[in-house]
C-alpha cells in the first residue's frame, strides 16, 4: 500500500451539448433548430456517432433569436440576419471601448 496521495483530476467539462439538451436549455422547436442547421448558422461539433454537438454560447443566441422573431413576427432567416448583426455592432464597440483604453 502507497502512502503516496494520488492526484486525481477531474475531466474539464464540455463546452459542448447534445440535441435534446440543447432543445431543453432553448425551448427551441426542433424543426427550427434543424431549419438554423440547415442554413449554417449554428457551428456544431459532431461526437463519435455523427450527431451534432451544440456549444454553450449559443443557447443565448438561438433565445435572442427566438424572442426576435416572435416579437417582430420575423422569419427565421430575417431573425438570423439581425442576431448576426447585433452581434456585429457589439464586437465593433468592444474594439473602439479597446482603442479608445490606448489613447489614454
Amino acid at each position: 500500500m502507497s502512502l503516496l496521495r494520488k492526484n486525481i483530476t477531474l475531466p474539464t467539462p464540455s463546452g459542448y451539448m447534445v440535441w435534446e439538451e440543447f432543445v431543453a436549455s432553448t425551448g427551441i422547436d426542433p424543426d427550427r433548430l434543424r431549419e438554423l442547421l440547415a442554413l449554417g448558422w449554428l457551428d456544431t461539433g459532431r461526437n463519435a456517432t455523427e450527431q451534432p454537438l451544440f456549444r454553450d454560447v449559443d443557447i443565448y443566441r438561438v433565445r435572442k433569436l427566438e424572442r426576435i422573431c416572435c416579437d417582430f413576427e420575423l422569419p427565421v432567416l430575417g431573425g438570423t440576419i439581425i442576431v448576426d448583426l447585433l452581434e456585429r455592432v457589439d464586437q465593433l464597440e468592444r474594439r473602439v471601448r479597446d482603442l479608445r483604453g490606448l489613447e489614454d
